[in-house]
């Protein structure tokens, strides 16, 4: 299993902060002729985005092109457990991606819109957040 994590950062830990607001980046289809969308906001931890990969990889058997369009940038800290407040921020145990709505999450080329739909199906029990099927057929509809 491939652990998603950024190769250097700047600094080791960042602070929380807020998701707010919608996505403003990465809300189209760029690559493939299909993805999954989240309509929720959230984190997303590098285990959760490799899960609902091999979801997805399984599915297919090696047919078509999957692209993942997030990447989990944002080290997640936590104190070990039975240990007293204070004495500093807890060390970096997993990387997570910051979601917001609309965000492109996995796209697909290769494959045909009902085998993709059945994939992304599996690949969204393995999310935290609601997420909904796009195709560039849909998307040229509207």
């Amino acid at each position: 299993m491939s652990k998603l994590s950024p190769a250097r950062t700047k600094y080791r830990k960042v602070q929380k902060g807020r998701n707010r607001g919608n996505a403003k980046g990465g809300d189209f289809l760029a690559f493939g002729d299909c993805g999954i969308q989240s309509l929720d906001r959230g984190s997303m931890s590098a285990s959760q985005i490799e899960a609902a990969r091999v979801a997805v990889s399984r599915h297919l058997k090696r047919k078509g092109k999957l692209w993942v369009r997030i990447f989990p940038h944002i080290p997640v800290t936590k104190k070990p457990a039975e240990t007293r407040m204070g004495k500093g921020k807890g060390a970096v145990e997993y990387w997570a991606a910051a979601v917001k709505p609309g965000t492109i999450l996995f796209e697909l080329a290769g494959v045909s819109l009902t085998l993709a739909r059945e994939a992304f199906r599996l690949a969204d029990f393995k999310l935290p957040f609601r997420c909904r099927f796009v195709s560039r057929e849909e998307l040229e509809q509207y």
